[in-house]
């Protein structure tokens, strides 16, 4: 019988010293008319020491930690290599703008091929086996590129009709893993969230909801259709529903795109739909007694009372329940919804787009790794260990209340003895094992242990200092802290320090575009507010801009919407 032929399948740009030796099988099914057909590839990398003298560092994500750690390490003595289900990088701090046609979805995109010595693998980490230091990776480079920014209900679907095509499944070896997947959009398990929500995190979520926005005026424009012009296409009440608003999440995305979307209906839409204006509703939702929890009160005050100004409606201690479709034409035809709050009763609010802002929850893969038991490799005798047993088992370390990954202040990921008892309870409630608590420090940092060659960075992590005596510090999930710990992460490693400087988070202030060129800044040095606090969130938003090509691209386009205004296209 005549095996496979090997294949030498290159990774990407940068990597013409290492390959994959490919070996392919396609796996039998269990159901003979399952639709599902996956294809698994065995890869070792070549150890060809005579060629290449680098270190491999695998990096999960490419997001703002995974993206800059990629971009910033010494590519002389580390071979990087991106595993991403998308190509490219995203300006989150945009993103809003580009939703409402301020901005074109381009200016805030950066491709990682073309990054210079980095190397490329576009897919999903499926599994990472610590004991052999091997990442298993599900191609996607034939899926929708559109991104998905929610957990699907069903991963896998069921074999036959509707079943997901697996992709091409394959291993990629490390020497050092850096683990930046970041986080899903949280849910919390509402009904109908998931179906009919926009999301505003990715880049494909950004194209969506800008279609809607505009698909959204312009039924509401037709005119009437009856011959004796008697019965109009939609009475002023649809049009009410059509044209309100609902953003769910009163943090700065919430508000940043309530803003945005303000400006473009007042500044651009209303000269082309004057007709509409009265019908139109921008509503922000928060569970929290104010807005921009991470703001002073003065401040967030400010922000309400700008938003009261410019009619949009701010609803506190407000409990969304369930989002479904509108009864009727207005939901089978118009796509209009109807959502449920805790605090009205049974009445239903109708709205014709909810935009969902709510917070994040733990990647699917973080889940299955802090369940997941494992060995230390053989030759890493040097790991702490106890002496009776030279293959312990081990399992990594989470965050109970976050389900983050936790790490040491060297941002190494931690792991523990699964029979030691810990502090956290069996389960985390989505009958995932929840390992560590942050409840309890000095106990389960007693315990725990650094994971070296595995680094955890970004909204995926959270760090806890080794040393029981330091109060841990708790980071936000926001793109300033997974910069800082990217550029942290490489810096240590260029030097090889990586057990030697601690990460120190910087905070160098918290900013909030509020529309009609009107912002709020906090830092620790001051508190702007109005116009000079939008100068200061534009030039810090320009000088964060990663290329020279979108630090051009982004004031240009800024010029032409305020001097023809925003595009207003459908495609």
């Amino acid at each position: 019988m005549a095996s496979h032929p090997s294949t030498a399948l290159t990774l990407g740009r940068g990597m013409t010293r290492s390959t994959l030796k490919i070996s392919q099988h396609q796996l039998s099914s269990s159901h003979p008319s399952s639709l599902v057909i996956r294809r698994c590839f065995s890869a070792k990398l070549s150890n060809n020491n005579t060629t290449s003298s680098r270190e491999r560092v695998v990096i999960l994500g490419s997001g703002w930690a995974g993206y800059a750690v990629a971009r910033n390490l010494d590519k002389s003595k580390f071979e990087p290599i991106v595993v991403s289900p998308r190509s490219y990088f995203v300006f989150t701090p945009l993103l809003a703008s580009t939703a409402v046609g301020t901005l074109e979805f381009r200016t805030i995109l950066e491709p990682v091929r073309r990054l210079p010595g980095v190397g490329f693998c576009q897919g999903w980490a499926e599994d990472i086996d610590f004991s052999n230091k091997t990442v298993r990776v599900e191609s996607n480079a034939a899926d929708d590129p559109a991104s998905k920014t929610v957990v699907p209900a069903d991963p896998t679907g069921p074999p036959g009709r509707g079943a997901k095509i697996k992709g091409d499944v394959f291993d990629i070896s490390y020497d050092k893993l850096i683990i930046a997947c970041g986080a899903y959009s949280q849910t919390f398990g509402i009904q109908g969230v998931r179906e009919h929500a926009h999301f505003l995190r990715d880049i494909g979520d950004a194209r969506r909801l800008r279609l809607r926005v505009l698909s959204l005026f312009e039924q509401c424009a037709i005119p009437e259709t009856d011959e004796n012009n008697t019965q109009p296409h939609l009475t002023d009440d649809d049009k009410r529903t059509l044209l309100h608003f609902a953003i769910v999440g009163g943090g700065p995305t919430g508000i940043e795109y309530a803003a945005e979307l303000h400006d473009l209906i007042y500044d651009d839409l209303a000269k082309i739909y004057p007709q509409l204006l009265p019908f139109v509703s921008i509503t922000v939702y928060d569970v929290a007694p104010k807005v921009l929890p991470m703001f002073d009160q003065a401040l967030a005050t400010y922000a309400m009372n700008t938003f009261a100004r410019q009619g949009i409606n701010v609803k506190t201690q407000h409990h969304l329940e369930r989002i479904r479709p509108a009864d009727g034409h207005l939901g089978k035809e118009h796509g209009a919804l109807s959502i449920k709050i805790k605090e009205y009763g049974d009445k239903e609010v109708g709205a014709g787009a909810v935009v969902w802002s709510t917070g994040l929850m733990a990647n699917p893969l973080i889940q299955k790794l802090a369940g997941k038991e494992f060995t230390l490799p053989a030759n890493h005798s040097r790991y702490p260990s106890p002496v009776d047993s030279p293959l312990p088992i081990r399992r990594l370390a989470r965050d109970r209340r976050t389900g983050s990954l936790l790490t040491d202040e060297f941002l190494r990921a931690q792991y523990h003895t699964p029979n030691t008892p810990t502090v956290a309870s069996p389960t985390d409630g989505n009958n995932n094992v929840a390992s560590v608590t942050t409840t309890g420090q000095s106990q389960s940092q007693s315990q725990s242990q650094p994971l070296e060659d595995v680094f955890v960075i970004g909204d995926c992590s959270q760090l806890t200092p080794s040393d029981p005596a330091i109060q841990p510090q708790f980071l936000p999930k926001t793109a300033q802290v997974a910069s800082q710990q990217a550029l942290h992460l490489a810096r240590t490693l260029n030097r090889n320090q990586i057990a030697i400087r601690p990460f120190k988070f910087k905070n160098w202030g918290t900013m909030t575009y509020l529309g009609s060129w009107k912002a709020i800044h906090q830092s620790s040095a001051d508190e702007l507010r109005g116009w000079v606090a939008w100068v200061l969130w534009r030039g810090a938003y320009l000088t964060k801009s990663m290329s020279v090509r979108n630090k051009i691209l982004v004031p240009v386009y800024w010029f032409i919407s305020w001097l023809f205004g925003r595009g207003i296209s459908r495609f």
